[in-house]
């Protein structure tokens, strides 16, 4: 698919548990041009989580190295593990007229800003904080420090939002789906 026209870069951030993932999974089934950025964790994989799809799974010295060569658009750290999405990944796409998603969270989001002024954002928002500590506890994966610290970070975020071009509730899924599809286009 190279045509000449460059493809947008779209950050795409919201707190854990609020959806980003699901809405995002839709966007792509419906529009072809749309990538997802992977990025590099030290985090261990998940359940399900596949090595190159969801994340690069690095070392942290993997990950440092990267870091010393510039290979980052951003990079932060998440409750104890690096996170970064790779420069030149992101760029190829972007050359053969792809439409990519960093799906990152605020503390890079930022960084993006920054060196991307134009970079469409777009900040995916819980009905509630209430609403978000229930998904997060029906997802089932994290023990109740891990939900509590997700919580708290949670709130951080959200107290960023305004830095954000584009603000999405995900209350009802479909209709969501539709805001992003259309913010892109």
């Amino acid at each position: 698919m190279n045509s000449n026209k460059r493809g947008k870069l779209v950050l795409y951030s919201g707190s854990s548990g609020v959806g980003k993932g699901t809405i995002l999974a839709e966007v792509m089934k419906r529009n072809p041009k749309v990538r997802l950025s992977v990025s590099n964790t030290t985090r261990a994989p998940r359940e399900g989580e596949i090595d190159g799809v969801h994340y690069h799974f690095v070392s942290r010295k993997e990950f440092e190295d990267l870091i010393a060569r510039d290979g980052y658009l951003e990079y932060a750290e998440y409750c104890e593990n690096l996170y970064g999405t790779p420069k030149q990944q992101v760029e190829d796409m972007l050359d053969n007229g792809y439409d990519v998603f960093l799906e990152i969270e605020v503390q890079g989001g930022l960084q993006i800003m920054e060196k991307y002024p134009d970079v469409l954002s777009i900040f995916i928002l819980p009905p509630s904080v209430d609403e978000l500590e229930r998904r997060l506890r029906n997802r089932g994966t994290e023990d109740e420090e891990t939900v509590q610290k997700r919580l708290t970070e949670a709130k951080n975020e959200i107290a960023l939002k305004d830095k954000y071009r584009y603000l999405v509730v995900n209350d009802d899924l479909e209709t969501a789906i539709q805001e992003v599809l259309d913010i892109i286009r």
